[in-house]
């Protein structure tokens, strides 16, 4: 790779209501710009996008997610890069499920597009916009190569046993009923950090890791391999999150649509928008909740228990399954900002090898660090995830791969 302006990436991840957005040099990992747009389809949307060390805003209706992308095509011209011109060498997508068919960075088609949206009845909320994002990106930049890269990718590969579900084997073959995982751009990517800041090969190493984000999720990695993750077939498995609650009786699910005559619509946006922190303290923001649990709020010190909880549940779970642990890792918005999660989740586990130096854990530093005591015999370490820069990387190399395919043929 060279630094040259044709090798940036643009990184798209389309939500539902919103499009998180990078361009960058895969290689150096450099941001050129950055932004958000938010409130897509409401009455008044936002963009904040940020290059140059300016940031320039935009309030007002955004009516779709083209609309809302030809607004940041003309935000980047207007602080001098044109996406239109020469200067992207390719584009990646976040894209959330995979299936059994992605399980690879993957150059888009029409095909390619056919199929990420037939999977939306696997990740309802997410595949449709993603799928929205990736067609109005090639329309308004036909020329250039686009590329899918899947958060489900990573955990393609788990052991049967992990991933299988001990229901009817019929009905799960018919309609491709596994545990997928989720998040996997992030796990990969910290996970290779971890090896680097340790000088370790990936493969010597059994890793833990905890992306404590709005959605959360942890992973066990033996030898640079998950065998392990708390997600499921969709991102609501696992640990307590910003509206979801994780691990749920099924039997609640059949209680709710006999006793409280819930649809699957009804479940559906208890379990994905009204449950985890949120369902129990009225608040997902974690600064909120801590705040609330400051002013003394029952509610609030419930919901952060529960959630504490449910992460020492895995990371024992994951003790056990890996029988070695070289490092425990925490990720994400939460974990790499939250001193108070990372020793709770941690305390009293010394004779365990694991431990968290209070001086370390606390201190304002931003990068990649150790927590742990210099003596600890498992490393405690804090890792921010870059999963822009892993998707840039990714579409970089399939886009240059196929170019030299083309080259040979």
């Amino acid at each position: 790779m060279s630094n040259a302006a044709d090798d940036l990436v643009l990184v798209i991840n389309s939500g539902s209501s919103s499009i998180k957005y990078q361009l960058l040099n895969p290689e150096s990992g450099v941001v050129v710009a950055s932004g958000l747009v938010e409130r897509i389809g409401e009455q008044s949307g936002a963009i904040e996008h940020k290059a140059g060390g300016r940031t320039v805003e935009h309030e007002g209706p955004i009516s779709d997610h083209k609309a809302g992308l030809q607004l940041v095509f003309d935000m980047f011209a207007a602080t001098g890069h044109d996406l239109t011109g020469a200067g992207v060498r390719a584009v990646g997508h976040r894209v959330v499920h995979g299936g059994e068919i992605f399980y690879q960075p993957t150059l888009i088609t029409d095909a390619v597009v056919a199929a990420i949206s037939d999977l939306s009845t696997l990740a309802p909320l997410h595949n449709p916009a993603n799928v929205t994002g990736i067609r109005s990106t090639r329309e308004l930049l036909p020329g250039v190569p686009q590329v899918a890269v899947f958060d489900t990718a990573f955990f393609h590969g788990l052991p049967a046993a992990a991933k299988t579900y001990a229901i009817d084997a019929d009905v799960a073959m018919a309609h491709g009923i596994r545990k997928y995982g989720f998040h996997g751009t992030s796990h990969e990517y910290v996970a290779g950090q971890v090896a680097g800041l340790l000088e370790r090969d990936p493969a010597e190493l059994n890793q833990i890791i905890f992306h404590l984000g709005n959605g959360a999720s942890a992973s066990a990695i033996r030898g640079g391999h998950p065998v392990d993750t708390t997600m499921g077939l969709t991102p609501l498995e696992g640990l307590v999150m910003g509206t979801r609650g994780g691990d749920l009786d099924p039997g609640i699910l059949l209680h709710l649509m006999r006793s409280a005559n819930l649809d699957a619509d009804g479940i559906d946006q208890l379990l994905n928008r009204n449950s985890g922190i949120k369902g129990l303290s009225g608040v997902n923001d974690f600064r909120e909740l801590q705040r609330l649990i400051d002013t003394g709020s029952e509610s609030a010190r419930l919901a952060y228990d529960v959630y504490i909880h449910r992460l020492r549940r895995y990371l024992g779970a994951y003790l056990v399954e890996l029988g070695r642990v070289d490092a425990i890792t925490f990720t994400a918005g939460v974990g790499e900002n939250s001193p108070q999660v990372r020793a709770d989740a941690l305390a009293g586990l010394e004779s365990f090898g694991i431990a968290v130096d209070p001086a370390r854990n606390t201190a304002k530093e931003r990068g990649a660090r150790w927590i742990s005591p210099p003596d600890s015999r498992i490393p405690v370490l804090v890792v921010p995830t870059n999963e822009e820069l892993a998707i840039a990387r990714a579409a970089h190399d399939v886009v240059a791969s196929s170019e030299n395919l083309t080259e040979i043929s």
